[in-house]
């Protein structure tokens, strides 16, 4: 007798709206470089523009990877929305490191925008953790803001 294949049971910590404390320090923690290299780029710091840039792919690159990750634990098996924010998120991310300054800020802009528009909405029926509705769209308008001020110090 085969049994079907184990799927890891949700945590009780996945399904609360509540934000863990380290989701707080690593969820904003990572997004508030980008304000900061925004300051750093209008005071005339080398290379902040660039850090900036390679700051926020990167940063959408984990994200995708984060998405990757959670469809693992989704009850009944991976869903094609998952697949298609983690593609979204990657392939967005890559293009903005090869692209120049501001087409490159134009698509971290749309990608961290996606992210707290499909963040909230997949955690309303468990494709992420519960808390990632309260938690991703103020720590993404952190992001926005850091790459709108990033995108609009980028030379044209």
């Amino acid at each position: 007798m085969t049994s079907p294949t184990p799927t890891p049971a949700p945590t009780p910590e996945g399904a609360s709206p509540r934000i863990p404390a380290l989701s707080l320090i690593f969820g904003y923690g990572p997004v508030l470089v980008l304000p900061i290299a925004a300051l750093a780029a209008w005071t005339g710091m080398p290379l902040a523009l660039l850090m900036g840039q390679i700051w926020g792919a990167a940063i959408l690159i984990f994200l995708a990877g984060v998405a990757r990750g959670l469809s693992f634990f989704t009850p009944g098996g991976t869903h094609i929305s998952q697949m298609a924010t983690m593609a979204l998120r990657f392939s967005l991310g890559l293009l903005a490191l090869i692209a120049g300054p501001s087409t490159g800020f134009g698509l971290l802009i749309l990608g961290y925008a996606s992210i707290a528009l499909t963040d909230p909405w997949l955690a309303s029926w468990g494709g992420a953790p519960g808390h990632f509705a309260r938690l991703r769209p103020p720590q993404m308008v952190v992001a926005i803001v850091g790459l709108i001020a990033l995108f609009l110090l980028a030379p044209r």
